[in-house]
């Protein structure tokens, strides 16, 4: 018997039902608020881990999602270059307000306000597979990384920092 899920995990499910995948979300008994974290209580690599990272534009406040492989930290300069303006990382409440989830739990997608402005790690496409956030801090669900490119329709860049 399928166990309900947390409301905004059950969100999630929606958005990929209505978007026509077969992923199922998963509510797990250990955290999955970091990747390190997500990677342990999933079994897999970090790397397989899909990051959403929320930041805003400096000159007009516009929600920037970057969606960033689990091994990788994000280089700030190369998101401005592709947003074409400044960028800060958004706080909790702007972020919520955007997303409608808390940091630690923030799908790739069913976000509240939509994002225009979404890159993509090309170090995710690379892998087959790879697990995003649901919408808590311990929901996931596992997706094809060219079914996570088509949902967002973001834009693959290089995003790692060179100085890992």
């Amino acid at each position: 018997m399928n166990q309900q899920l947390a409301k905004s995990a059950q969100s999630i499910q929606e958005a990929l039902n209505i978007a026509g995948l077969t992923c199922k979300v998963l509510e797990l008994p250990n955290s999955t608020r970091t990747a390190n974290d997500a990677a342990i209580s999933i079994g897999c690599s970090i790397s397989q881990i899909e990051k959403s990272l929320i930041f805003k534009t400096k000159d007009t406040a516009k929600p920037t999602l970057v969606l960033v492989s689990g091994s990788n930290k994000v280089d700030e300069k190369k998101i401005e270059s592709y947003a074409k303006e400044g960028i800060i990382k958004a706080d909790a409440d702007f972020t919520r307000k955007i997303t409608g989830f808390a940091i630690g739990g923030i799908p790739p997608i069913g976000h509240k306000t939509p994002i225009d402005l979404i890159f993509i790690d090309q170090d995710l496409l690379a892998l087959d597979e790879v697990w995003a956030a649901a919408g808590t801090p311990n929901a996931v669900f596992c997706i094809k990384s060219k079914d996570l490119l088509k949902i967002t329709n973001g834009q693959v860049v290089s995003i790692p920092n060179s100085k890992q």
